[in-house]
């Protein structure tokens, strides 16, 4: 009887799990504004990247929606976090700094700066270490482009 019971329970949260759907929050592309302009300055590989994020939301047509243009400056720094006894480098930190304006109507609604690091270890291959650093700002310039997309979603509630 208590074997029977615990099938029976394990049965019904398998079953409970199974109809909940998950869905990531940027994977829908039903948002309620509109990009219109985005003007960028600083690293073009970082820039690049947000483009690409961002340029989902520009072609939408979307009439009657809010429209916010986008100024966006990026920057990028390699520092030297830890050495060995010869003086090379064992780890780096790569930091890329975004500041952001959010306009709408010629009206500014929001300046924000965001810093995003990734400390990673050196590698004797610069090859490799050339596409693991490409890696990681694939990867910063994707949490920053999600990161802009919720600051218009916060704004568009308010």
């Amino acid at each position: 009887m208590n074997k029977f019971f615990l099938r029976l329970v394990a049965f019904f949260f398998i079953l409970i799990l199974s109809a909940c759907s998950y869905k990531p929050i940027f994977s829908e592309n039903n948002y309620n504004f509109k990009i219109n302009e985005i003007i960028f300055t600083g690293e073009r590989y970082i820039n690049r990247i947000i483009k690409n994020n961002l340029d989902l939301i520009k072609k939408e047509d979307k009439q009657g929606k809010r429209e916010y243009n986008l100024l966006i400056q990026t920057s990028k720094k390699k520092l030297i976090v830890s050495k060995d006894s010869k003086g090379d480098p064992l780890k780096f930190d790569l930091i890329v700094t975004t500041y952001f304006e959010i306009s709408r109507n010629e009206k500014l609604l929001l300046k924000k700066e965001l810093i995003k690091n990734n400390v990673y270890n050196n590698d004797i291959d610069k090859f490799n270490l050339e596409q693991n650093e490409k890696i990681i700002l694939e990867n910063l310039s994707q949490k920053i482009s999600e990161t802009i997309i919720s600051s218009i979603i916060n704004l568009d509630d308010n």
